[in-house]
């Protein structure tokens, strides 16, 4: 059904993302962590799961990492070997540049007969060194007669400095991309602004909007927040006051969450914008993690109630 409802550009999709464990695990340790993660995701509706490939990013800022870098297991070989047990559409994200154009030209041709999802991520930084950009993995993978269905990136707080990430997405799109994640969603405002700006260039230039999926992620403690901005999700003043001066700072965050998002579903009803939703845990911390699976129930429940018509899973 995934397929179904981004080639229809329907309203409501569902996804939860996590990152594969450590590289440095045993596959006993590797087979223990992925059963755990599928007994948990089994109790969620899910359109999709997301499996992050996860970068360093020490390019991208100066500041020191409030969580150490580990490297994490290749995200397709960690859905082939230990997540066979779900069935839910795996989405994997792909940091194109580790690879060169046959590298990528190689995996995009794998496993031709499935049905396959993928994000493909650029640099961190326009510090980082790569093998190939983003821009022609995207043209690698457009010319190429295959069954995978590209996604890319948004960043709606990069439209509050530079006004062009609609643009960016439009771009993408007549690249091949046929649905966008963005970051961790706090700042509505500048979320609503790139809608708005979206929603009217389509309007102008005849163009079809495709899913925008709307990441949530509880934030749990001060160290998770701090995380959080280390990782460049904006986060405004306020609502930082709000949730460092809560008497819980975890239940804050997912009332905010979700009134956030239920500002952007409602406002892209009104407008007739594909949105969805993506709920992951950035903490490892279980009270965290059993945090974003509930947000991820209530998440599906607000979207049911608003439009009954999506919940055709």
């Amino acid at each position: 059904m995934l397929k179904q409802k981004i080639a229809s550009r329907t309203s409501g999709i569902l996804t939860y993302g996590i990152t594969p464990p450590k590289k440095s695990h045993t596959p006993e340790k590797t087979a223990e962590i992925a059963q755990k993660q599928i007994d948990r995701l089994r109790s969620l509706d899910l359109d999709g799961l997301i499996l992050y490939d996860v970068q360093e990013e020490d390019a991208r800022t100066g500041d020191e990492r409030p969580f150490p870098y580990l490297e994490t297991m290749d995200p397709g070989e960690f859905s082939r070997q230990y997540l066979s047990g779900l069935a839910v559409p795996k989405i994997i994200y792909r940091c194109v540049g580790n690879n060169t154009e046959q590298e990528l030209s190689d995996w995009v041709h794998s496993d031709n007969e499935q049905d396959r999802f993928s994000v493909f991520v650029g640099a961190s930084s326009s510090k980082q060194q790569v093998k190939l950009d983003l821009l022609d993995a995207y043209s690698i993978a457009s010319k190429q007669t295959s069954n995978l269905m590209l996604g890319g990136v948004v960043i709606p707080e990069r439209h509050m400095k530079k006004n062009d990430e609609h643009l960016r997405v439009a771009a993408k799109t007549a690249g091949g991309c046929n649905f966008f994640i963005s970051q961790a969603t706090y700042n509505i405002e500048s979320s609503k602004n790139f809608l708005s700006d979206y929603y009217y260039h389509c309007q102008s230039n005849g163009l079809e909007m495709v899913p925008i999926l709307f990441n949530l992620a509880p934030c749990g403690s001060q160290k998770t927040l701090e995380f959080m901005k280390w990782l460049g999700i904006s986060i405004p003043k306020w609502l930082e006051n709000d949730l460092v001066n809560s008497n819980d700072i975890l239940d804050k965050s997912i009332n905010l969450s979700k009134k956030i998002f239920e500002e952007l579903f409602e406002f892209g009803v009104e407008k007739g914008i594909p949105i969805g939703c993506s709920v992951e845990s950035v903490s490892t911390r279980k009270v965290e993690i059993d945090a974003s699976i509930q947000l991820t129930k209530d998440i599906r429940a607000v979207m049911d109630k608003r439009m009954p018509s999506v919940a055709i899973r």
